[in-house]
């Protein structure tokens, strides 16, 4: 009864002391508060401020100093923390500006990856310094230095002027960067200078460095761990460019940032500290480096003008040549049909041009009227027929008799394959020791025309279809580097970068022209050829009907379009040139060595010659598993096994396939019939090749092939796609050579033109080789090391090194197309009987 009487004593009781006991606490801290002592100190500049900091005072360094809207000074605060273990108990200091503040803690701890932590306890900071209005203006700043520590810090403080705060065009200015001492400096553009380029070089590898071209705004973002906040980066070993345009900053002037990195692993350089333990500080050792810095002008808008005019001019002229030559041509050609010139007696004196050079020029050129078109075939016979081949032992007049029934009549392909005793032909004829063209040159001309024409328009489909997205990715990566400013996603020579509009390496773009005027000339050629050929098959023209090559122009078509559709592709990939678009640049790379590969073949085989749809799906898979090898092959030991063993067994495959004409079966009994063959040909007697110029050809193939297929292995090159090429190079290479020493082996003629061409081409081939490994760039690298290789325009001030490669392999592969083209033309006058398959 007691205590529930109480009871309510008691709470209140409890509630009064615990309010009197919060009183008493709030009076102790506001006691203790009142005893923190603020000093304020009126500071100079250039004065070193030796100095301790508790939690119970804090420090206030005055400062005042005058600007100058004409000049620009910098201002810098460097701070040196004394005392050990610091690292507990940090100092802040915070400046305040006028329009800005900026703070920042001794020791300064920076991240870098897995959340490793770096102390730095000397700092050095750039103050930002915001514009003023007034002819001359003094401004106040304050430096407020605190701590929470109830045990004195010793520190150092020293305010000084950065008196070579601003860049000078064309002058050099060398300084030291850290970690916790970044540098910036100021660049105003002069007068009639709208484009410059700045760079920034070093003596030193390591330590990675940043290069920043930022805004003229507060705050400047010049740690580690913030300089990609805003404006253009890129990450720097030895050196560093950026290009900049005066339309990007409106107040005509710009920051040049320089921030060295806590860790060297993004410019490819190792990581010294692993493993670690949680929240270890680590000591990040002298990571200052020497850098120098230049601002220079860049090209004016007239060394554009000149640039795109020399490229258009050097592939103009082609086209020139085409057009004067004609001119020439269809003046020679009235001439003789009138009677002034007897053929017989023509000399290339007469003419004033040399005979081998007209007889090339008048294969490239389009005539110009029917009756000139006329006249010069006849000529052209005539005077092929004048050439005294070796191995031509009857004319044409003794098949001038047979009927034209077998050829052209209208059975189809595939009737033609699915006849039993047309199959059981092919047999008896294909397995022949020694095939003539005649051989394999039986079906209908108008059925394999067609079958071939696919070949075309397959490869304009596929162009269309891979052309669209490959742009709209290119266009979307450029808008990424220009909104993000990251300048390490393409790989540039940025010594040699000239930007328009939007894109960043407009040179790098314009020097794919050629691939496109010159493809598009190739298909002009071809064009002519196809027509004047027609033409002579519509008037039952011998020659055409009996003789030569068998005249199909499909391939031609394919192949142009594909040197026009790398020049556009090329242009792509140079947008942004990186490691996982490089399949844009190599496409059609792939496509262009395949199908010159099945143009040698389709020459002395048109009947047995793959079809588009088997061609593409094969160059399909080639592109396939090079995407696989750029996504997967870096390192991947599987994949590198998977992809050489289906490497040979390709190889072997190709290999049975030409070696047989297609006279085999892939089936159950393979196995029982490779047995017999080994048993009957190399043990029960030991007997040769049947074929042995084919079996010559495959042997070097296939060495070839396992010889790279073992590189691979061993080697597993990083650069996959280069590899698939070199791969595609190396077959193409070794045919070509194969097919010209056994046309001279046998009794044919390589025409003065045709020889010239090959010549021509070699020469210029190797020249664009030179070019091309120079290596103003790689991405096998990380971007920092790339920019190890970049150098200087070498034409004009505008082309590099790679652009030169554009030009000069663009015309080396037109004069490939041409070498193809014109190589046989010495049999035009020779019966398909006679010639010989190999």
């Amino acid at each position: 009864m007691s205590c529930c009487k109480f009871g309510p004593v008691l709470v209140w009781f409890r509630l009064g002391y615990v309010v009197l006991l919060w009183l008493c606490v709030t009076h102790l801290r506001c006691a203790r508060a009142e005893t923190k002592t603020v000093v304020q100190k009126d500071a100079e500049f250039d004065v070193t401020y030796n100095d301790t900091v508790t939690s119970d005072n804090q420090t206030i360094y005055a400062f005042n100093h005058t600007v100058s809207r004409n000049k620009t000074e910098g201002v810098r605060v460097t701070v040196n923390i004394l005392s050990e273990g610091a690292e507990s108990s940090p100092i802040l200091f915070v400046v305040r500006q006028k329009q800005a503040v900026l703070s920042f803690q001794v020791p300064l701890i920076l991240r870098g990856l897995y959340q490793r932590k770096y102390p730095y306890a000397h700092v050095g900071r750039t103050l930002c310094q915001p514009p003023t209005r007034s002819l001359t203006e003094t401004q106040y700043f304050f430096v407020d230095v605190s701590t929470l520590s109830s045990l004195g810090t010793h520190y150092q403080l020293r305010i000084s002027r950065v008196d070579s705060f601003t860049l000078h065009t064309d002058k050099k200015f060398s300084f030291t960067a850290s970690p916790s001492q970044p540098q910036y400096f100021k660049y105003v553009f002069p007068d009639g200078v709208d484009t410059v380029i700045v760079k920034v070089n070093s003596e030193m590898t390591f330590p990675c460095s940043v290069m920043s071209i930022q805004d003229i705004q507060c705050p400047v973002y010049d740690l580690d761990n913030n300089v990609a906040f805003i404006g253009m980066y890129q990450t720097m070993t030895k050196t560093a460019a950026i290009t900049v345009q005066r339309k990007d900053f409106p107040s005509n002037s710009f920051y040049v940032v320089v921030v060295v990195k806590t860790e060297d692993e993004a410019c490819g350089g190792p990581l010294r500290f692993y493993p670690l333990r949680p929240d270890e500080l680590i000591d990040a050792g002298n990571r200052s480096k020497i850098l120098d810095v230049v601002v220079s002008p860049a090209i004016s808008s007239d060394v554009y003008v000149m640039g795109m005019l020399f490229c258009l001019g050097i592939f103009l002229s082609f086209y020139l040549l085409t057009f004067l030559v004609a001119c020439v041509e269809n003046k020679r050609m009235h001439r003789r049909r009138e009677g002034l010139l007897n053929p017989a007696d023509m000399s290339p004196a007469e003419t004033g041009i040399p005979h081998s050079l007209m007889l090339f020029l008048s294969a490239v050129v389009s005539t110009v009227d029917n009756a000139s078109t006329l006249s010069s075939e006849a000529i052209t016979d005539s005077i092929a027929s004048d050439a005294n081949y070796g191995y031509m032992e009857r004319s044409l007049e003794s098949v001038a008799g047979r009927s034209r029934q077998e050829s052209l009549s209208s059975i189809e392909e595939d009737d033609y394959d699915t006849l039993a005793d047309i199959d059981s032909d092919k047999n008896i004829v294909r397995t022949k020791k020694y095939l003539c063209v005649s051989d394999l040159a039986r079906k209908d001309k108008r059925v394999l025309s067609k079958k071939y024409q696919i070949y075309f328009w397959n490869i304009a489909t596929i162009g269309v279809f891979y052309a669209l997205p490959v742009i709209q990715l290119v266009i979307t990566y450029q808008t990424v580097v220009n909104v993000t400013g990251n300048q390490d996603i393409c790989y540039y020579n940025f010594l040699c970068a000239h930007p328009l509009g939007n894109l960043s390496a407009f040179n790098n773009i314009l020097s794919n022209l050629g691939y496109v005027m010159l493809g598009l000339l190739f298909l002009l050629i071809v064009l002519q050829r196809d027509i004047i050929h027609s033409r002579a098959l519509d008037r039952n023209d011998l020659n055409a009907l009996e003789c030569g090559i068998p005249k199909h122009f499909g391939l031609f078509y394919a192949m142009g379009t594909a040197l026009m559709m790398e020049g556009l592709l090329s242009a792509c990939y140079h947008v942004c040139p990186n490691y996982t678009n490089f399949q844009f640049d190599t496409s059609f790379m792939y496509m262009i060595a395949g199908l010159c590969v099945l143009k040698l073949y389709q020459k002395r085989h048109p009947d047995i010659n793959a079809s588009a749809y088997t061609a593409y799906a094969c160059l399909a898979a080639v592109i396939f598993f090079s995407v696989l090898g750029v996504v997967f092959g870096k390192g991947n030991m599987v994949f590198w096994i998977v992809f050489s063993v289906l490497h040979i067994l390709a190889t072997m495959l190709l290999s049975t396939q030409l070696y047989y004409m297609g006279r085999w079966r892939l089936d159950s009994g393979i196995l029982r019939r490779i047995v017999y063959v080994i048993y009957t040909d190399c043990i029960r007697q030991c007997s040769g090749p049947m074929y042995i110029d084919r079996m010559v050809l495959l042997v070097m193939g296939n060495i070839v092939n396992w010889s790279l297929a073992a590189y691979g292995l061993l080697k597993t090159p990083n650069d996959f796609a280069s590899y698939l090429l070199a791969i595609a190079i190396c077959n193409l290479l070794l045919y070509f050579a194969f097919y010209i020493i056994m046309k001279l082996r046998s009794g044919e003629r390589i025409q003065c033109m045709a020889m010239v061409c090959i010549l021509f081409t070699a020469v210029v081939w190797g020249f664009a080789l030179f070019f091309f490994f120079q290596g103003l760039s790689t991405w096998q690298k990380t971007p920092a090391e790339s920019r190890e290789h970049n150098r200087d325009c070498i034409v004009l001030s505008f082309f590099d090194d790679h652009d030169i490669w554009h030009f000069l392999s663009s015309i080396a592969m037109f004069g490939s197309f041409l070498v193809l083209l014109t190589m046989d033309d010495d049999l035009d006058n020779v019966q398909r009987d006679k010639i010989f398959v190999f």
